[in-house]
């Protein structure tokens, strides 16, 4: 499954991509990006928004 994820090292923590995201899954806390993978629907808008390439759509992978 894929699922949106958040590049730190490269992430402006501009929180542009928490205002674009249509389901609400993704939150600024403590200047970090944090993703709830349960309301992201994959649809990429965070990627295609981000100006500097810190979001993508992965393959989930059990941690």
């Amino acid at each position: 499954m894929m699922v949106a994820k958040n590049i730190p090292s490269v992430c402006l923590s501009c929180g542009g991509c928490v205002g674009v995201c249509p389901q609400d899954a993704i939150s600024l806390k403590d200047m970090k990006i944090v993703i709830d993978k349960e309301k992201c629907n994959n649809c990429g808008a965070c990627v295609r928004f981000c100006p500097v390439g810190a979001m993508k759509l992965d393959e989930e992978r059990g941690d």
